[in-house]
């Protein structure tokens, strides 16, 4: 009993209600998330236009599967975990079951909470990106901060989950969609990412006479820039491949470990012409 792991934040004996309200504290999020994406969605589609609403829609509908998805693991989940203390607290309490199996319990917890910290996350990266504030990059990460907090949803799940039992066979499917739809927001976010820096760098329809000058002379500079330093880069690659060959052995000296030039060892002798042994006669 003393050498227990023991909760920093919580007791024993609270273990139980926390994992029921952390469960519907992530299913709480998940809702709200939905909600959120679902009003960018509409002030995206009031407030942007062409390329960028295209993008826009895009991610947004990625992010919305995936949420839909997550929704439904973490039903799932706690359907899972219900069964789970069913079929092993035997005559002991909820309570009790959870405090005998502590350490199980906070990972559950642990895994919940990772689970719907990653889909707020996910939505306030993706409100940053369609007001034009926040990076691409962010929703990536993003995404795979979901994918590993389900691998450790499903992780913590199954250490007390029976082989055969149907939760745990749809809370893994559940999670391979999860995966699927993380896959997806990344895809299609990469993919708006090319779109807007395309348009953004071949866009001039708004530009005034001075003002294509101006970014004319800018791209000469940048050019003849560019230039410069392909040439040095060019004249650095030569002497690296001249420095290879001479380290490889392409001279006629060799250095050794100290750096001191040796000559190169002496050709073997040639070897005497041999004369042809006599053939065996048959008897």
């Amino acid at each position: 009993q003393e050498l227990r792991p023991k909760s920093l934040d919580i007791k024993q004996e609270e273990l139980g209600d926390m994992v029921e309200k952390e469960m519907a504290c992530t299913s709480e999020a998940i809702e709200d998330a939905v909600r959120r994406i679902e009003e960018m969605m509409s002030q995206a589609r009031n407030e942007s236009s062409g390329v960028k609403l295209e993008v826009n829609e895009r991610i947004l509908n990625s992010c919305t599967d995936l949420m839909k998805a997550i929704r439904l693991l973490v039903t799932t989940s706690t359907n899972l975990q219900k069964e789970i203390v069913e079929s092993g607290r035997g005559a002991a309490t909820t309570q009790e079951f959870y405090a005998k199996n502590s350490r199980w319990t906070e990972g559950l917890i642990s895994a919940s909470k990772a689970v719907g910290w990653g889909a707020t996350q996910l939505v306030e990266a993706a409100d940053r990106v369609v007001l034009h504030t926040g990076k691409y990059e962010e929703l990536i990460v993003c995404s795979h901060e979901i994918a590993a907090s389900t691998a450790q949803l499903v992780a913590a799940s199954k250490v007390k989950a029976e082989k055969s039992s149907h939760n745990l066979a749809k809370l893994q499917e559940c999670s391979r969609n999860v995966n699927e739809k993380a896959a997806g927001v990344v895809a299609s976010t990469k993919l708006g990412q090319e779109q807007i820096e395309e348009k953004d760098t071949m866009d001039f329809s708004g530009m005034s006479l001075i003002k294509l000058k101006k970014e004319e002379m800018e791209t000469q500079v940048k050019v003849l820039e560019l230039e410069k330093r392909l040439e040095g880069e060019r004249v650095r690659l030569g002497e690296l491949r001249k420095q290879h060959y001479v380290l490889a052995g392409g001279c006629d000296t060799a250095e050794d470990n100290d750096g001191d030039p040796r000559p190169s060892p002496a050709p073997a002798p040639r070897r005497g012409i041999l004369k042809k042994p006599p053939i065996a006669q048959k008897p």
